[in-house]
């Protein structure tokens, strides 16, 4: 099984996210690694997915920004692969996903650029395990040190509270940002497993 680059390239994208990265540079190295070293046969496609994930954080920062940044913004309900979409609902159906209360959504909104005002060149991203957006904006605020608005709405403080502007950044390539980077490539792998079940792959 993945024993030519073609199966390779047919099962990633339904385990990651597609992107110009997954294909032309993940692949390939994920199919030489294959041929010097063949993965354990009781589970391959796990197997698959750990030296993936093994092979992405030998990659420079830049490459694996790159990655992970195929992933959708937490929140975001457009253009969403199928697979993404229920992974944000929590496994919800499309009717019930489209109803994740507005504040709830613009609060996210805002959570997205804050991040990303703070972690320069990433992309938040969690392995969300079937809970809600609700859940994933607190952790959200949790990693920012910030406040939870949405459990006071519409009464506290507002939901575009605080301004991105004042957020303080943490530099690019620092020990905090690269670790950072390593936790969300990390849950990219566990986001893997999770559709390998989800499609019985």
């Amino acid at each position: 099984m993945y024993e030519n680059q073609d199966d390779i390239a047919s099962i990633l994208p339904q385990l990651f996210e597609h992107s110009d990265i997954l294909i032309t540079k993940l692949a390939p190295e994920l199919f030489q690694s294959i041929q010097n070293t063949p993965l354990e046969t009781s589970d391959p496609t796990n197997a698959l997915i750990e030296r993936a994930i093994a092979i992405i954080h030998a990659w420079d920062a830049r490459e694996q920004a790159e990655f992970i940044a195929a992933h959708p913004r937490i929140g975001e309900i457009k253009q969403l692969s199928a697979l993404s979409a229920k992974e944000q609902s929590g496994g919800l159906s499309a009717t019930t996903r489209l109803e994740t209360p507005p504040e709830v959504l613009k609060r996210l909104e805002h959570l997205n650029a804050c991040y990303e005002r703070v972690y320069s060149g990433l992309r938040y991203i969690t392995f969300v395990n079937g809970r809600t957006r609700a859940a994933i904006a607190r952790e959200m605020e949790d990693k920012l040190q910030l406040g939870h608005p949405l459990e006071s709405y519409p009464d506290g403080l507002p939901l575009n509270e605080p301004m991105t502007e004042s957020l303080i950044c943490i530099a690019k390539n620092s020990e905090n940002w690269l670790h950072e980077l390593k936790r969300a490539v990390d849950d990219v792998g566990k986001i893997a497993k999770s559709r390998q079940k989800s499609l019985g792959l």
